[in-house]
């Protein structure tokens, strides 16, 4: 009796168990997270805001610092709807179901009151922004609302890829009824940054993301999280033909300008505008072409990613293990570094972007140059890493409810 005491109170004080994780999955999300504030920094610091997708005005490095950034949303919501099957294995319908609704609701207004804020400055939210966020929460409330209608995982991911093949249908209806009802616009039909609707009284909202083509991407990666019950080789061997169809799908239906895309490429002044033109495919809304160009990559980087255990893969998955804790750190630290560029630069308070649908410290004057963003990316990413590593270790090894909402 004394030794099982004594081995029942060693247990009870050990440490818990760390929690086992995919490590591809991790690698691929720290990857697209690490890319991703390249973007957002370009749009807190580059001087002038030059549009990085105007063909008549932009640059081949200007160019590809955005089409890079490209692949961060898709992977991002992908990932999210695999993640949302693994978190069913253990789990009943009705309790998936109830997390995944509670989760979703809790992501919408992280983004409306938590990354409006951090990225506004504004405590009178004046403009509420719909982005990457709110698609997540979005598409995770309509998931959690078919888990809980018994649809199986092949049912729900047959509904996905109908929305993912099927939503630039509307593209035809694009300046009728569709884009004029604000329903219609924020689940179909977003036009990105360049409208806004007035909510309330002093209040403006600019839905970025239409939300059934993301919540289309997030059932798909649902339905394919069934791979991960299958033993490695033939699931690496599975998602690298769905990668390599996807892009050849985009590549065959990009050529032929006849669907998947509203803004269709045209030949221009020499063959490195033309294949840039190629490239411009449309984000806001997101369309096919768009996401089988971008998922395309990212189910190849699942599929030969399996057995990575190299030095840049750990620093990756560090970022990887924690993607809500980073996305939210990374916009703080993206705001404080464009507050301190822009004091030490010289301006002051009366300088600030006077108009509330822009960063207050972005004004047209103040910033840095393309190369300055480069050098403020890695310390961002420097500045995140020991945060990102402690947190990760603290959600592997503790068991609170609260930690699988962040």
């Amino acid at each position: 009796m004394t030794g099982i005491s004594s081995i029942s109170a060693s247990e009870k004080n050990s440490p818990t168990p760390a929690k086992a994780r995919i490590s591809s999955i991790d690698l691929l999300r720290g990857l697209v997270m690490v890319i991703m504030p390249i973007d957002h920094l370009r749009d807190l610091l580059h001087i002038g805001h030059p549009d990085p997708t105007d063909l008549h005005t932009t640059t081949t490095v200007l160019f590809f610092t955005r089409w890079i950034t490209h692949f961060c949303a898709p992977t991002f919501v992908f990932l999210s709807g695999i993640s949302a099957f693994l978190a069913g294995k253990h789990r009943t319908n009705h309790q998936l179901a109830g997390f995944l609704l509670k989760r979703g609701l809790w992501l919408i207004f992280v983004e409306l009151v938590i990354i409006n804020f951090i990225t506004a400055l504004d405590p009178s939210f004046y403009l509420f922004v719909l982005q990457v966020i709110w698609a997540i929460g979005g598409s995770m409330v309509i998931l959690g609302l078919l888990v809980w209608m018994r649809l199986n995982p092949t049912a729900i991911g047959l509904i996905g890829l109908f929305i993912f093949l099927g939503h630039n249908v509307i593209d035809q209806l694009h300046n009728n009824t569709i884009n004029t009802n604000f329903t219609w616009r924020i689940l179909l039909s977003s036009d990105g940054f360049s409208k806004v609707d007035t909510i309330a009284p002093g209040h403006i909202l600019l839905a970025a993301y239409a939300l059934l083509p993301w919540t289309g991407v997030m059932l798909c990666g649902y339905g394919l999280g069934k791979l991960y019950l299958l033993g490695a080789d033939e699931r690496k061997r599975i998602l690298a033909r769905l990668g390599l169809g996807l892009l050849v799908f985009f590549f065959l239906l990009r050529w032929l300008n006849i669907y998947g895309d509203p803004s269709p490429w045209s030949v221009q002044q020499n063959g490195w505008v033309t294949c840039m033109s190629f490239l411009n495919v449309t984000k806001y809304p997101c369309s096919l072409l768009y996401l089988c160009m971008t998922l395309g990559f990212a189910l190849l980087l699942l599929a030969y990613t399996e057995k990575a255990g190299n030095r840049l893969s750990n620093i990756l998955i560090v970022y990887g293990n924690v993607p809500f804790f980073y996305y939210v750190l990374h916009w703080a630290t993206a705001q404080a570094i464009t507050v301190v560029l822009f004091f030490s630069a010289g301006h002051h308070l009366t300088d600030m972007n006077a108009d509330k649908t822009g960063f207050p410290f972005s004004p047209n004057n103040a910033g840095v140059p393309l190369a300055g963003i480069y050098l403020a990316w890695p310390l961002l990413l420097a500045i995140l890493y020991f945060p990102c590593r402690w947190f990760g270790q603290y959600k592997r090894t503790h068991r609170q409810w609260w930690l699988s909402y962040l």
